[in-house]
């Protein structure tokens, strides 16, 4: 999954259990839809992309500054400490949120495309609850 700076899934794929996380960066970068903004061309991918020590591989940094996207990845072998972790935990808590949902919890569907069905609706409610809480935030009168 990648999320913006606050939360909201942009983009998400389903693979198996065994596979290791960084092999789906680039997918994922590829998947993020454009994003309607000011005039002009509309964005196609975010600026910066943050990871943590599972990201870092030379070849990926390489093909994600391909893309045009600025890599902040921590490296393996350096102390903590690099100061990601706090930009890190917005993922996770997009994570805890697709958990509120019983069904994507546990993967009690044995079709990966009825998963990813459920998964696609799950970030689409995050979104839904995201303007919804903005909305009623503008509609208090002050």
């Amino acid at each position: 999954m990648i999320t913006d700076a606050t939360g909201v899934p942009l983009a998400v794929t389903l693979t198996g259990g065994n596979r290791n996380d960084v092999t789906q960066l680039i997918p994922l970068l590829q998947a993020v839809p454009p994003v309607r903004g000011k005039r002009g061309r509309p964005r196609r991918r975010p600026d910066v992309v943050l990871g943590d020590r599972g990201y870092d591989d030379d070849k990926y940094r390489r093909l994600v500054r391909a893309l045009g996207v600025k890599p902040l990845i921590a490296r393996r072998g350096l102390e903590h400490g690099s100061g990601l972790g706090t930009q890190r935990w917005v993922v996770e808590r997009a994570f805890a949120h697709l958990h509120w949902f019983r069904r994507l919890r546990i993967r009690w569907e044995i079709r990966d495309d009825i998963h990813k069905a459920f998964l696609t609706l799950g970030c689409a409610l995050i979104c839904w609850r995201r303007l919804s809480q903005q909305a009623r935030a503008l509609a208090l009168p002050q």
